[in-house]
């Protein structure tokens, strides 16, 4: 599902975020991780954490849907990774959430990268899960990546109207390809369904179009952060799974590397890890944000 609940910030002309925080309300006696999702999908993505009573006793999980994602809506078609990185920063100003660390999966690396980058007074470490900082690179191809531009392009043109598409749903074969390059092959009939049914509902009408279209451009034409990680003195743990059929496992341990300024930095690479590590190794993930949390809150 969606997240239920919106909160309204002024980036982009008043922006509705969806979110999604842990016992319902903000407790100011415990840290606070914000956790960004990965492409199409939700803050559903993290139920196994806000599940996990460890985690929850420890700090506040704050899911936030980034733009083109979930129930976060905004007036201006055109945004990129960036503009969700500002959004999910006003997020903590309207919650009033001074500091918090921040996990980010596949895409949701990028965007919370950028908030560190954006407000490094803020935020407290970092745990990047199934990604890349480069752009879609020649380089990162012949490291293992994908090569996502001929896979996407025809989405992006078929998704494209000069007119309004009332009647549009989400097709069969995008909800199969997320799926299955997410939780990887050994993912289970009852995830796609429920992932499918989620697709549908969020990516459907025009407004839903457009958002489908944005979330997939701004992956194919966003830009490279290599030579911004340098800035950042935050912690940063990194979890790539073995079996991470998008980014692989070589890209990751030389781009830790660039992170010069981070007071600390580690690299772990998860046995049978799938792409979207938070849902497909949730064991692995929760000690390692447990891990950061706690030595740096």
């Amino acid at each position: 599902m969606a997240s239920s609940k919106t909160i309204e910030v002024p980036h982009l002309g008043v922006t509705k975020a969806g979110y999604a925080l842990s016992g319902d309300k903000y407790d100011s006696s415990k840290p606070t991780c914000v956790l960004i999702n990965s492409m199409c999908m939700t803050v559903a993505l993290y139920k196994a954490q806000f599940d996990n009573a460890k985690l929850t006793d420890a700090m506040n999980l704050l899911a936030i849907e980034p733009l083109g994602h979930g129930s976060t809506s905004s007036p201006v078609e055109n945004f990129t990774y960036w503009d969700s990185a500002i959004m999910a920063i006003q997020v903590l100003d309207a919650l009033k959430i001074k500091k918090a660390f921040v996990l980010g999966t596949s895409q949701g690396g990028w965007m919370v990268t950028r908030m560190a980058i954006l407000a490094p007074e803020r935020i407290q470490g970092l745990l990047l899960l199934g990604t890349s900082m480069d752009y879609e690179s020649s380089d990162s191809r012949t490291k293992g990546c994908w090569d996502p531009a001929p896979i996407l392009t025809p989405f992006i043109d078929k998704w494209t109207s000069p007119t309004e598409t009332p009647d549009f749903v989400i097709d069969n074969t995008w909800c199969g390809m997320v799926g299955g390059l997410g939780f990887g092959t050994s993912v289970k009939p009852e995830t796609v369904e429920f992932w499918t049914g989620i697709l549908k509902q969020v990516y459907k009408g025009d407004e839903g179009r457009k958002k489908a279209r944005m979330a997939v451009l701004n992956l194919i034409t966003r830009d490279g952060l290599l030579l911004r990680l340098g800035s950042i003195k935050a912690p940063v743990y990194w979890l790539q799974g073995t079996d991470d059929t998008v980014y692989g496992t070589q890209i990751p341990p030389e781009q830790i590397k660039l992170f010069t300024s981070s007071v600390e930095t580690k690299y772990n690479v998860v046995e049978g890890g799938s792409h979207y590590l938070s849902a497909t190794s949730p064991t692995e993930v929760d000690a390692a944000l447990l891990e950061l949390v706690t030595k740096y809150k």
